[in-house]
This record gives structure tokens, sequence and C-alpha cells, in this order.
């Protein structure tokens, strides 16, 4: 049985708007869809495999969109079926940790990373913000990290890092060019949310090391230096800033970029 949604919505917020969430199916990206469809938009997720649990009224594409075709997949599909979107939001990313440092981690480990974190979200802009473009309006919201500000040394993440880094970069640039046609580039970046993953690396620590479960997630603040609200977020907070940024009350927000992260990350 799903849990009710924590916060209040509108049911015709986002009537009649056509919105993809990639990486949809858990986690944050599984709350964003679960937001946009509590307030009457139209919407499509994409994975690299199916929900374990049926998503009612939601338009399943099975693609990998750290791949071109995968991509592809999704455009052609919903070119197909609902003519475009108004909004895009690309929260597909991750990495798979390997043992050893940086230098383990060959120019394919390297190539794998930045094609799904990097490479996929500008794919997908360049398959849906052509038509946002001549439409006159649209809204693509970029889901990064807090790792590109507070980068770990450890292998694959560090790539990870430098990843989500060059998103910002990309991100603020595509602003500029595409804020005067009416088209709206946002990015937010998470710090530690408690997803799915987030309690599998858990469970892992627990494992290998016979930490409690709160000893565990203990250790994944510390290491990032400490959550000064005293807590990891929930995919639902980071949903509702999705959905804020989304809307016509952030009409004002463009090339903005919004660390979520309990105060991990010290305000300058």
């Amino acid at each position: 049985m799903t849990a009710p949604y924590p916060f209040a919505t509108f049911a015709d917020e986002f009537a009649g708007r056509r919105v993809l969430v990639t990486g949809g199916t858990r986690g944050i990206g599984a709350a964003v869809v679960r937001r946009f469809q509590l307030a009457g938009a139209r919407v499509a997720a994409t994975a690299r495999s199916a929900p374990s649990q049926a998503m009612d009224g939601v338009l399943f594409i099975p693609a990998d969109v750290g791949t071109a075709a995968g991509v592809e997949t999704v455009a052609a599909r919903l070119a197909a079926d609902w003519g475009g979107l108004d909004i895009l939001i690309s929260n597909a990313g991750g990495v798979e940790t390997k043992p050893g440092g940086f230098e383990s981690l060959s120019d394919a480990d390297w190539q794998a990373i930045l094609d799904l974190n990097l490479m996929g979200p500008a794919r997908l802009d360049r398959g849906f913000v052509p038509g946002m473009i001549e439409r006159g309006s649209g809204v693509v919201i970029h889901i990064g990290s807090v790792a590109a500000r507070l980068p770990l040394a450890a292998n694959s993440t560090l790539v990870y890092a430098a990843a989500k880094a060059g998103l910002a970069t990309y991100s603020k640039g595509l602003a500029k060019a595409v804020a005067p046609h009416g088209v709206r580039v946002t990015m937010i970046s998470p710090g530690f949310i408690e997803t799915s993953g987030a309690q599998g690396m858990i469970a892992d620590i627990v494992r290998n090391t016979g930490a409690s479960e709160a000893a565990a997630r203990q250790q994944i603040v510390d290491m990032l230096g400490g959550i000064p609200v005293g807590r990891p977020g929930r995919p639902e907070e980071v949903a509702e800033l999705v959905a804020f940024l989304a809307s016509d009350r952030g009409a004002f927000v463009s090339g903005a970029n919004y660390v979520l992260d309990g105060g991990t990350i010290p305000t300058v």
C-alpha cells in the first residue's frame, strides 16, 4: 500500500502539462512522478528496468538514458504519443563504486559515468528543448548533487562529482541561451537524501562493519561533514522543490542551482 503523500497538493496545478521524469521508478524520481500526478499532470517515467510496483496512470518507457540510443527511444516515443514536452526533469544518475583509488578507473569507466550523469541530460535537452523554444515555453530541471562542491576522494565517486560539476556549468550556460525564448532551466543539488539507494549503502555498511543501522547512517552523515538540521532529507522534500521550480510560481527563476542538503555546505 502506498503511503500518503506528506504535503498538500492541488489537483489542477499542472493540469494539461506533459512531464517526463528520468530515473522515475524509485527514490527521488518516483517521488517527483507522484507529485506531478497528484497535481494533474500527464506524466511519463523512464528507467532501465520496469518498476517493482505498477505505476498507474504513468507512461513508462524502458530506456537507458545514459546512451544515445536510449534517449532517442524516449524522444521518439513522446514525440509520437504527446507531440513534445512541457516539463523535463533529468533525474537519472548515479555511480557504481569500484575498489581502488582514482587510478583504478579506466577510460571506459569514466565514459560510462559521464554518459549517464552529464551526456544523458544534454542529449535529452537536445531532443526536447527545441520544441519548447518553438512553442515559447518550457521548463528543464537537472538534478545534480552536492558532490559537485563537496567531492569525495574515493575512486568512481570522484568521477561522479566531476560529472555533476560539469552538469552545473552546462545548466547555467543553457539557461542563458534559452531564457529569452521562454524556456527556464534550473538545477537542484541534493545532499544526503534517504532513498532506496542510500538505504542500500547503509545496509552495506551494516553488513561489512557490523554497525547498527543508526550508526551506519551516522557514518554517512559524518563523511559529509554533518547535516545541521540533524537528519537526511526525504525524496518528497526534493519533489516539492521540483514542483515549485516547474510551476508558474517559479516563473522568475532561471539559471539557479539550489543546494538542498540540510545545511551540509555552509552558505557563503
